[in-house]
């Protein structure tokens, strides 16, 4: 079963200094934090706040592409998490045809702001992540910064994209 999460916000890992995207579940119970790199959580950061860019990114391209060729995206699934890496699946239609299109979360989830499409997250991850299973009880902004912020080398596991 899939859960959609909206993304929540961007912040930094005080201990490794790099981005976390965290998505909260659309009920409010559940987070999950993924680290990505800098570069994507720049164009994720362009993207919340609409900032324009001279010239197109590379996920402004790609949407670029998929409008030529009249590709829908119908959704984004962060759909695993093996060896402390999150793997994402983009769904597409094009004339009626529905196919998925392995990514890294965060590009899948740059692209879904872009394409305003929803974003899930496989309950076997949010069930796999223990960062995740440690936040679902902390629902509010000063609490989860509070709580990434006190985060151990431990405690973070190691997260990669």
């Amino acid at each position: 079963m899939e859960l959609e999460m909206k993304i929540r916000g961007l912040m930094m890992d005080p201990v490794t200094n790099m981005p976390i995207v965290v998505l909260k579940d659309v009920q409010g119970n559940a987070i999950l934090p993924i680290w990505v790199g800098v570069y994507e959580a720049n164009a994720i950061a362009l993207e919340i706040e609409k900032v324009q860019t001279p010239r197109p990114m590379t996920h402004d391209l790609l949407k670029n592409v998929f409008l030529g060729l009249d590709v829908r995206v119908d959704k984004i699934v962060v759909n695993e998490l093996k060896d402390d890496t999150f793997y994402a699946l983009i769904w597409v239609e094009r004339a009626v045809e529905m196919m998925t299109i392995d990514s890294r979360p965060s590009d899948a989830l740059a692209l879904a702001l872009r394409m305003d499409c929803p974003i899930f997250v496989d309950e076997q991850v949010l069930k796999s992540s223990k960062v995740s299973s440690a936040l679902t009880e902390r629902t509010t902004n000063e609490q989860l910064r509070n709580w990434l912020e006190g985060l151990s080398d431990e405690d973070l596991g190691r997260y990669k994209m």
